[in-house]
């Protein structure tokens, strides 16, 4: 029995195919991959406000995956490393301007490696065919387990996120930012395709000029056609899904600013409760004068109340002035004091009749802001973690409240970046989405820009209007279809009372759920076993041929 040639059949095909694609060394040394990294990683910054080149997105996914061909999994992930730190460190500067360098540092690496993670499944399934497709899919699944992990997860950065402007924003209504993710990513991978090694027989110069023009042509029209699908979707949404059509509900967003900026903003916590009173009688004087529209509801921000109205009768009694004022329901942002030395961000509709009613608790506290995990353990790094002295306390239910008869969906701060938080309140029937949130911890940084960014993109996913309440700004108002009707400036009171579209109807997305981004990464997760699989099976071939043959010789038969 001969062994001079490869066994025929489905194992044989698969391992000489993969030794095929691995056999491709990088397409530059180790040096220029670094450096491509860098460019990636800054590129995908870029992307994001405040400076909004959204077409920059797809340059990461694009380097990521062509920097990872023919290297192994672990220059990958060396590779992802670089690129995610060149992103997340100057993404998330706001995290450190009042808190420090080192919790700024340590949270931007920690993302960073995430996409460690992604560059080493990147450089695996870089030896399959149609290794753009699943090179796409893991930015997906990379998001997914960033926005769950640790510490229930930190979803800033995700790439759909950077697209409220691209043609790729209207992928949102039917799949979520994940499918908003995996069209940016694609389209960056898909151009990989444009760069390829010479062939291994050379060919005449007149044969290989058509083939190469047809080559560029066709990629470059598979580049174009995802966000020219973007396109061409986004104009039957114009006229259904995210048309602003239904009842119209007329709302008053309060922004009563506050003393100063910085952790230190709530230091004169009165003060910037009558910041909120205050701009609240001011508006019920332009109603009173039929100035304006007297409002179905007002919205106050996060933090408008660091006094527990609840505790103190004067806190109370102020609330329940601008209520009586105004003569509508108030949501109003407060800290409440709870059991022990634990607190409660919560949301409180304030009727002028009837006092306080239902309310909302922040479901998802932020890990280091709101709350110490592991206090001693990371006492051992910075002292700083006893600037929080209290824990907030996580809340059970969606906050889905009826406020002037309105049915609104309450999420507070962060929680806009949570795909399942925000979903779980359309699920239960709201018409509107306010964002209650407080940003002065932040100052004059990119952080409100891209908070801002996040809730156009939930506009376009749940086809609904979304009031971004803020207590120094940006608050603003953003129409189903994720345009910004009206928004404030950073650190000056601001009020604004319009009428706004109450929604019914759900787009595909709010009603697939999960399941787009489940799928894609998933998809992209067999590609990355299968790819393994491949490759030990191509290495046990070239390491015992005979062996192999024997053993695959009877299934061909």
């Amino acid at each position: 029995m001969s062994v001079s040639s490869p066994p025929a059949g489905p194992t044989a095909a698969c391992g000489s195919s993969a030794q095929v694609h691995a056999s491709r060394g990088p397409l530059s040394p180790a040096p220029v991959a670094v450096l491509l990294a860098l460019i990636g990683g800054l590129a995908l910054w870029l992307a994001f406000p405040p400076f909004g080149l959204w077409p920059l997105a797809a340059v990461g996914p694009f380097l990521l995956l062509l920097i990872t061909r023919g290297r192994s999994a672990l220059a990958g992930a060396a590779l992802g490393m670089v690129m995610g730190a060149a992103f997340f460190l100057p993404l998330l500067t706001w995290t450190g301007i009042f808190v420090g360098d080192l919790p700024w540092v340590a949270l931007s690496l920690a993302q960073a490696a995430f996409c460690a993670a992604l560059g080493a499944g990147t450089a695996v399934v870089n030896r399959l065919p149609a290794a753009p497709v699943w090179a796409a899919g893991l930015w997906v699944a990379q998001e997914a387990l960033r926005s769950r992990l640790p510490f229930g997860g930190f979803p800033w950065g995700r790439l759909g996120f950077g697209q409220a402007d691209a043609p790729f924003a209207s992928f949102a209504a039917y799949g979520g930012v994940p499918l908003v993710t995996f069209a940016v990513a694609l389209t960056g991978t898909v151009l990989t395709l444009l760069v390829r090694r010479p062939a291994m027989s050379r060919r005449s110069a007149a044969g290989q000029q058509p083939a190469s023009r047809r080559r560029w042509a066709l990629v470059c029209a598979a580049a174009a056609a995802v966000p020219g699908v973007g396109v061409l979707v986004e104009l039957p949404l114009a006229g259904s899904q995210l048309s602003a059509g239904g009842e119209l509900a007329t709302v008053a967003v309060i922004q009563g600013n506050v003393p100063r900026s910085g952790l230190d903003f709530n230091a004169q916590r009165r003060a910037v409760l009558d910041n909120h009173v205050e701009q609240t009688l001011l508006l019920a004087e332009r109603v009173d004068g039929g100035l304006t529209p007297r409002p179905d509801l007002v919205i106050w921000p996060e933090n408008a109340s660091d006094i527990d109205p609840f505790q103190n009768p004067d806190a109370a009694a102020a609330i329940d002035g601008a209520a009586r004022a105004i003569a509508a329901p108030i949501l109003v942002g407060a800290v409440l004091d709870g059991p022990g030395r634990y607190l409660t961000n919560a949301g409180i509709v304030w009727d002028p009749v009837s006092g306080p009613g239902a309310s909302y608790a922040k479901r998802h506290p932020v890990p280091f802001g709101e709350y110490m995990p592991a206090r001693s353990f990371f006492r051992f790094f910075s002292e700083q973690v006893d600037l929080l002295r209290r824990d907030f306390l996580p809340g059970t239910d969606p906050g889905v409240l009826d406020v002037g008869g309105v049915r609104l969906g309450d999420v507070i701060c962060f929680e806009v970046a949570y795909d399942g938080l925000v979903s779980e309140v359309v699920d239960g029937g709201a018409s509107l989405l306010v964002v209650q949130t407080n940003n002065a911890t932040f100052g004059y940084t990119a952080e409100s820009e891209q908070q801002l960014a996040m809730s156009r993109l939930r506009a376009i996913e749940h086809g609904r209007t979304v009031v971004v309440a803020a207590t120094s700004g940006i608050s603003a108002v953003v129409a189903p279809d994720g345009t910004v009707v009206d928004r404030s400036e950073l650190f000056t009171p601001w009020s604004l009372t319009g009428a706004v579209a109450q929604r019914t109807q759900t787009t595909t997305a709010t009603r697939l759920g999960s399941t787009p981004e489940l799928a894609l990464a998933a998809i992209a997760g067999a590609a990355v076993l299968a790819a393994l699989v491949i490759d030990r099976r191509s290495r046990r071939a070239r390491t015992h041929p005979e062996h192999d043959i024997e053993e695959e010789g009877p299934h061909d038969l």
